[in-house]
């Protein structure tokens, strides 16, 4: 399917130079002068190597088509991630480096999408957002108003976010899985 330059978002898997690339990020720019265009960094789905690609607006990006299925975190296995399929209960392993950064999100029994591309795991999509608990957090200094800039803080999983001053050392706090970025606080 054929998609507009200006459309090509992070999770895609496009075809370009006659290989399946992974969109791993994508920023719009309007320079001052000229049209605007679409600044992509991709990783080749078989080599792992990165790419970065300026798409303009008219240009038009072969989107390929992927099957998502859903499958279950069960456990890591000595450097592999093992996974089940939530209809089948077939089991999938995947190296640690499939994930990559996004690792310290993944809990024991987290439900994911895998994209497969001719029945082999080629991406993976995480929900929107996750609740995790703050372990560690600055305290709330007295007189400081609400409307003063986030403090850091360090979630259960190692990850540092900034959250806002009112958040406190215990609380349940979701965060959104894509940018790692504080969402609200979880009831």
């Amino acid at each position: 399917m054929k998609i507009n330059g200006n459309a090509v978002k992070p999770g895609m898997v496009i075809e370009h130079k006659g290989e399946l690339w992974v969109v791993a990020k994508s920023q719009s720019v309007k320079p001052g002068k000229g049209g605007a265009f679409n600044q992509v960094e991709m990783k080749n789905i078989k080599n792992n190597s990165k790419l970065n690609e300026r798409f303009r607006a008219s240009e038009e990006v072969e989107k390929v088509r992927v099957e998502e299925e859903k499958y279950v975190y069960l456990y890591d296995q000595g450097g592999k991630l093992v996974f089940m399929n939530s209809q089948s209960y077939e089991q999938i392993e995947l190296e640690k480096d499939f994930i990559e950064d996004k690792l310290p999100l993944l809990s024991e029994n987290d439900e994911i999408t895998l994209e497969m591309y001719n029945e082999k795991p080629i991406g993976i999509q995480f929900p929107k957002t996750l609740i995790f608990e703050i372990k560690e957090t600055e305290a709330v200094v007295k007189g400081q108003t609400a409307a003063s800039s986030n403090k850091p803080a360090i979630l259960e999983n190692g990850i540092r976010i900034m959250v806002p001053p009112f958040i406190q050392q215990g609380e349940k706090v979701e965060i959104n899985t894509e940018d790692l970025s504080y969402s609200k606080r979880a009831e």
